[in-house]
């Protein structure tokens, strides 16, 4: 979940470090440090912080000079949040950067200090510094990362200097994302494309295990043996460099939403071009056999699992569960023919997420991948891969991702639909019409962010906030109640609307907010019932539910009203106002909405 950036070639390295960490700070941002490659040797900057407090810093010491270096943002995990425990680490004639987590450092840090090593900090990081100078001999670099790598278990992306060594940067991974761009007459090392898509035009995915090797002169991959690793062709970096910036918005979350109806119809689009008969038909050739679906994922897109869930079931009769993967994947699943695992993700990086994928795979069952990132991870291992082109999410908190993992869900779901004669064709094309005009659709949602702007005010000081819904409703409140918790630090419940009187309603007093979405005809009246039970005891109710439902009798306080469109897509549409309601609460209480605290962007350790 760290961020690590390296260069070679460049004419500032310090220069490119700070430029390449700014646009990896979603990933970690409790300290950040580079270090590079002078004429006097390696030299260590590192500062407890935002990237700001580096610069800071820097500007007072001096920026070191030298076209070869490594930098790193950090998302603590061992050891808290300190200059010392802050990324570089050396031993010896080593300094590294490290993503990941080193799960057997305690034992490793025993032995090493058994045989006299002096730990500085508390992180797992150093022990892999420590590991590397041990087993190094001067002029072998690759023979020791190799000797370390049958050491360290985990998951780790390493940036590795070597102080004898100032040609060249090296660096490895082991279930950990690490890309090699090649830009003009220089080469990087980073976390994600978007921390050097200004320099590079293609990249390498290096394999597990392999090494990459860098140096003014190219790049290589080896093998651990030290042999040359098959040869792969390189990517091209197709983001466009404006995807990556704010665009004179104050915050990447807002513009992340504020994009939704593009990103909706790049999600949709292609997928559309041939008629319902063709839906998704380049990704799914043949979705014969199918007989469950098991959807694995985590947090907000473990959300859109269960509105998957729901529509696939809906219209499709093909029973779909949704799991967790950090459970799934020490719950020995039961998993049998016919069986397939959806794997949604929007980094195609997240640990557990890849962990279970690799279990399924190994019990036989066929995976498929919802991801974001072309070669990420769980795009590379799975069977089938759709992808959500909808850009570099920068932003902590999901919002555009999250619609078009949903929108693509919902697409799969007509489309098995349509294959297995559940729907009417009439059915199908109506629901296919519908989804092509699911961007429009989201743009009139937009349309009301004043409002929903005045809203967020009166929530600026609640302590505690529900969501109640029913349904696919339930599933909108789960996601409306993480957007709001995770950005604005304010406590949020989201509730199956039935179970609010269960226990939870004796928290609800005088001035509460309460969030009743209700977009279900079927369900209206009963969501409205138990939206007027929170509000007898006091609850201020805001109603969300589509034109077409409005209640006659005012019982909330506030009101969203939505486009009436084919009901299965309601969560799609019902979701941005409280992307949005949660965005304006956040600012409102003065928070750091690209950056919540304790939270990064891409969750690459368990």
């Amino acid at each position: 979940m760290c961020g690590i950036v390296g260069c070679v070639g460049a004419e500032n390295a310090a220069a490119l470090l700070i430029e390449g960490l700014k646009k990896l700070e979603y990933r970690g941002y409790d300290s950040s440090g580079i270090a590079v490659f002078t004429k006097d040797g390696i030299r260590v900057e590192k500062k407890q912080g935002r990237i700001a407090a580096l610069e800071e810093k820097l500007a007072a010491d001096g920026y070191p000079k030298g076209t070869l270096g490594i930098g790193h943002t950090r998302w603590a995990t061992h050891g808290v949040p300190s200059d010392v425990n802050a990324h570089p680490h050396s031993c010896g004639r080593v300094t590294l950067v490290h993503n990941g987590i080193i799960e057997n450092d305690y034992e490793l840090r025993e032995e090493l200090e058994r045989e006299g090593a002096v730990f500085l900090s508390e992180t797992d990081t150093e022990v892999a510094a420590h590991l590397l100078d041990r087993f190094y001999t001067p002029g072998h670099p690759v023979e020791a990362i190799a000797a370390a790598m049958k050491r360290l278990r985990g998951t780790f992306a390493l940036a590795i200097l070597f102080s004898d060594d100032p040609e060249h940067l090296y660096g490895v991974r082991k279930d950990s994302p690490l890309i090699v761009g090649i830009g003009e007459g220089e080469y990087f090392l980073a976390s994600d494309v978007p921390a050097i898509l200004n320099r590079i035009g293609r990249y390498y995915l290096p394999e597990d295990r392999e090494i990459a090797v860098l140096s003014r002169k190219g790049v290589s991959f080896l093998l651990p043996d030290g042999t040359p690793a098959p040869e792969k062709e390189p990517l091209t970096a197709d983001w466009s460099v404006d995807a990556a910036e704010k665009g004179g918005y104050p915050h990447f979350m807002l513009k992340e939403i504020m994009e939704q109806p593009e990103t909706l119809r790049a999600a949709i689009g292609p997928r559309c071009a041939h008629g319902v008969g063709g839906i998704l038909k380049k990704e799914l050739p043949d979705v014969s056999g199918v007989e469950r679906i098991l959807i694995v994922a985590c947090g907000s897109a473990m959300h859109a699992g269960m509105v998957g869930k729901h529509a696939i079931e809906s219209l499709a009769r093909i029973p779909t569960e949704v799991c967790i993967a950090s459970e799934f994947r020490y719950q020995n699943p039961i998993l049998k023919k016919g069986d397939v695992v959806i794997v949604v993700s929007q980094s195609g990086e997240t640990a557990d997420s890849l962990a279970a994928l690799r279990l399924a795979k190994e019990k036989g069952t066929p995976v498929w991948a919802i991801v974001n990132v072309v070669g990420s991870s769980i795009a590379r291992e799975a069977d089938r891969v759709i992808y959500l082109y909808v850009g570099p999410e920068i932003a902590v908190a999901t919002t555009k991702a999250y619609t078009a993992q949903v929108a693509l869900l919902d697409l799969l779901a007509i489309r098995l639909a349509y294959e297995r004669k559940t729907v009417t064709e009439e059915r199908a094309e109506r629901l296919f019409g519908a989804m092509n005009r699911l961007p429009e659709t989201v743009r009139l949602v937009l349309g009301q962010t004043e409002r929903i702007r005045n809203l967020a005010k009166f929530n600026r000081e609640a302590e505690h906030s529900f969501f109640i819904g029913r349904g696919q409703d339930y599933a909108v409140c789960c996601e409306g109640s993480l957007k709001l918790k995770e950005i604005s630090y304010q406590h949020s419940e989201a509730y199956a609307a039935g179970e609010l009187k269960h226990g939870t309603i004796s928290l609800i007093t005088p001035g509460t907010p309460v969030v009743a979405v209700a977009t279900t005809a079927a369900l209206l009246e009963k969501t409205v019932s138990n939206a007027k039970e929170a509000g007898s005891r006091g609850a201020r109710l805001l109603l969300l539910t589509r034109k077409s439902l409005k209640p006659r009798d005012t019982f909330y306080r506030d009101l969203l009203l939505l486009p009436d469109e084919e009901e299965l897509l309601m969560p799609v549409i019902a979701i941005v106002p409280l992307q949005y309601y949660a965005y304006c609460t956040a600012v409102e209480r003065g928070c750091d909405v690209d950056k919540p605290r304790n939270l990064a962007k891409s969750v690459t350790v368990e």
